[in-house]
């Protein structure tokens, strides 16, 4: 006689369909069983099976869409985009990303002056505290199928003793050919995390609940690894990887 499972029905139920998302028999897309049928299925009511696709969400197998259902996402899933990494110098001078994308601005760069927290000045090798030209936007591409917020970081010591000093710079990527102009040989160092959005974010990005955020750093340097600005890239983590050529 098999063992008892003495698990909280709710847990009975999300290790069910997790087990069905991982082996396939809930395919990535399809719509999982609905609360009544799960709930006849365990001998539960409906707040007990609405908790087990808590935890689910909370650990991203699952999304609701309002009026369709619940549905499967599979981890093992291949994304639908794929973003190649980095900065890119056309024969004119000129940088670009590498993406290739046509992203614009949702709205009008927030233009603010910011003291540096100590995580960034570490990176950007300043005191805590220094004053930053900071620009804040929401980009979109695809006709607004791809989101990302994108932050510019300028140091004001950075910009002492240039035309910049008195008006602020752009933000990047136009950024990086006023640099150029000014001299510098610039190259790039990108820091990747994930972690899981604020809820401004969540909503500006239009995350479902349990999909983290991918975190992007990215320090400009001089040819002799100064810092001169950074940029900061929150990007929605559940459909699209990072593309790096090494």
């Amino acid at each position: 006689m098999p063992p008892k499972n003495t698990q909280p029905k709710y847990r009975q139920i999300a290790d069910y369909l997790r087990e069905g998302i991982l082996d396939g028999t809930f395919p990535a897309g399809q719509p999982l069983p609905s609360e009544e049928s799960l709930a006849k299925q365990f001998g539960v009511t409906r707040p007990t099976v609405r908790q087990g696709l808590t935890e689910l969400r909370a650990s991203g197998l699952v999304e609701a869409i309002m009026g369709r259902g619940t549905f499967a996402r599979s981890p093992h899933n291949r994304p639908s985009f794929t973003y190649p990494r980095g900065v890119r110098r056309s024969p004119d001078g000129q940088y670009t990303e590498a993406d290739g994308i046509r992203w614009t601005d949702a709205e009008e760069p927030t233009a603010t002056r910011t003291d540096a927290p100590l995580a960034l000045a570490d990176l950007l090798r300043i005191p805590p505290g220094e004053p930053l030209f900071t620009y804040d936007a929401l980009q979109t591409a695809d006709q607004g199928r791809l989101r990302q917020l994108h932050r510019t970081y300028v140091p004001f010591s950075v910009l002492l003793g240039t035309k910049y000093e008195e008006t602020p710079p752009p933000p990047a990527p136009q950024l990086y050919n006023a640099l150029a102009e000014l001299g510098h040989e610039l190259h790039f160092t990108e820091y990747v995390r994930t972690r899981m959005p604020m809820p401004d974010q969540a909503q500006a990005l239009r995350l479902a609940d349990g999909v983290p955020l991918l975190h992007v750093l990215r320090v400009t340097f001089t040819a002799a690894d100064k810092p001169l600005a950074m940029e900061e890239f929150h990007l929605p983590g559940h459909d699209l990887e990072l593309a790096f050529r090494l």
